[in-house]
């Protein structure tokens, strides 16, 4: 009979206490699904599951679970550095501990010097493999990974009880995270699911997914977390119309301006869609996911702007995301049509991204670390908002000149109002607000401002980025000590500092016995 472990689950996230409006508003909406997958998966194995998600306004430290065996933590790459201390304080507890999520998928080979199993695509079968051994693996953990996503996932049905534990932690909008698929059909080279296989989920998992929703919450709100949701759009419509009556559920999705001609998305207005996040990245690449052909620059702009008036005739709120310092980019035109695009298109709020090397996230990053441009820039400042490689084109203080520029122009009050009056509804109006005043102008454009002023300022920090020295700057060190706080004492020594080319390193080399790759599925 198999032992009975007491499990913790702790999806992160945030990374650090955070007291920005937008977080207060809407952390707890940003959980994954994932650790309530695995949570489920241990409970049908009878082994007693504590589930912790962390948003950055909790007391961490008071609601880790105390005496447990195993425990799982779901982090993306700026909370490694919380999720290696969280494993280096279980360890110290008796615990075995595994990593999941990107991460994990990115930088397995850091992790594995930080825990005792670490999970690229997770099933259920590889989740009783651990809870079968549930044994330590040190000095280097075991790397573990399925041949590709599970085929089917628990339903919104079994993990009930984990998704209202989220939803109590959401003070006003309270969102409920589906799928309807994994994978991705494009193949962006920037992308972790580039090379990731399209899999549609089953359609009568989707339908009983949304009966249930509709007997637990009086309106739901349902955020669709596939890369590209409604790549097979008249599957998910159909499903939706079969299931949900008209105006019972408010929907938001990430698709691609190519899926979305304007008799769909009055199909998806119609369905109670309410928000969509449609990826722009490039005005000179990526023509076939925005529908715009070999058209670049302003010609671009102006058909994509077209485009996306259309969309906001019908649906309230449009997010469009951008990347800046690709490798076709070159002096002022990206940051300029990127200014001309919301002059066109007052109501689309701008997301915008960084190129950044994620680990394996992509095999793109194989060439990138083959020129020895990736910088070791600590895991806690990897997101969306600092690029780990200098750009090609730009200087640094010519590309956070133009950073700032855009970003600010973007955020201004006279922009924020401007979306203000062009959002037909009062929540997407207030969460432009709320969102371009707190985590934008407040929060990106001071990172900004205060990278490219140290870069003039602060010679530590000038020659890292320069790349002639690997030395982590007291800037980036400082910063880590205030955001971790309690758990900076528990940060395993030289877990700042990482190998940038870790991945190419792997790759000239066979895999290590300790990397195992499991293609059998429960």
């Amino acid at each position: 009979m198999r032992h009975k472990l007491s499990i913790g689950i702790i999806d992160l996230v945030a990374k650090a206490p955070t007291r920005t409006m937008w977080m207060r508003v809407m952390g707890a909406n940003f959980v994954s699904i994932m650790p309530q997958v695995v949570a489920t998966w241990c409970e049908q194995q009878g082994h007693d599951v504590t589930l912790v998600t962390y948003t950055g306004r909790e007391n961490l430290i008071a609601q880790l679970p105390t005496q447990v065996d195993l425990v799982f933590i779901s982090s993306f790459t700026e909370a490694a550095l919380l999720s290696y201390a969280l494993s280096n304080l279980f360890r110290s507890r008796g615990a075995v501990t595994a990593l999941g999520g990107p991460h994990a998928r990115c930088y397995p080979q850091d992790a594995q010097k930080y825990f005792d199993y670490v999970l690229g695509f997770t099933d259920k079968a590889l989740i009783n493999e651990v809870t079968r051994d549930c044994s330590q693996h040190r000095p280097v953990g075991r790397n573990l990974s399925a041949s590709h996503h599970p085929v089917d996932l628990p339903g919104a049905r079994e993990r009930w009880k984990f998704i209202e534990q989220a939803l109590r932690k959401a003070p006003l909008i309270k969102i409920v995270p589906l799928l309807s698929s994994l994978g991705c059909p494009y193949s962006c080279e920037f992308c972790i699911d580039s090379s990731v296989r399209f899999q549609p989920l089953a359609p009568e998992a989707m339908k009983d997914d949304l009966r249930l929703l509709l007997t637990k919450i009086k309106h739901p709100r349902v955020a669709w977390h596939d890369p590209n949701f409604g790549v097979r759009f008249d599957e998910c419509m159909d499903v939706i119309e079969e299931v949900v009556p008209p105006g019972r559920i408010d929907f938001i999705a990430e698709s691609t301006l190519s899926l979305l001609s304007e008799a769909r998305v009055k199909r998806l207005a119609h369905n109670g869609f309410k928000a969509l996040l449609p990826g722009i990245e490039s005005w000179f690449e990526l023509g076939k996911k925005s529908r715009t052909g070999r058209s670049s620059g302003m010609d671009k702009v102006r058909k994509v702007s077209d485009h996306v008036n259309m969309i906001l005739r019908h649906i309230p709120y449009v997010q469009t995301n951008h990347i800046f310092g690709l490798d076709r980019d070159h002096g002022p035109d990206p940051f300029e049509l990127t200014k001309r695009f919301l002059d066109l298109s007052p109501g689309a709020f701008p997301a915008y991204s960084m190129l950044s090397v994620f680990g394996q996230a992509a095999p793109q990053n194989l060439s990138f670390q083959r020129e020895n441009r990736v910088m070791p820039i600590p895991f806690h400042f990897l997101s969306n908002i600092q690029m780990n490689m200098k750009p090609k084109n730009y200087s640094w203080s010519q590309f956070y000149d133009h950073l700032i520029d855009v970003t600010t122009y973007s955020y201004s009050f006279r922009m924020i109002l401007r979306r203000l009056r062009a959002n037909g509804e009062t929540i997407p109006r207030w969460l432009n607000v709320v969102r371009g005043l707190s985590s934008e102008r407040f929060g990106r454009v001071r990172y900004f401002t205060e990278i490219s002023r140290r870069l003039e300022t602060d010679r530590e920090l000038r020659r890292f980025f320069e790349q002639e020295t690997n030395d982590i700057p007291r800037y980036f060190i400082e910063k880590i000590r205030r955001d971790l706080g309690h758990f900076w004492d528990w940060l395993p020594e030289g877990a700042i500092h990482h190998n940038p080319n870790a991945y190419l390193l792997s790759e000239n080399r066979t895999s290590p016995p300790e990397s195992i790759v499991r293609s059998s599925y429960a």
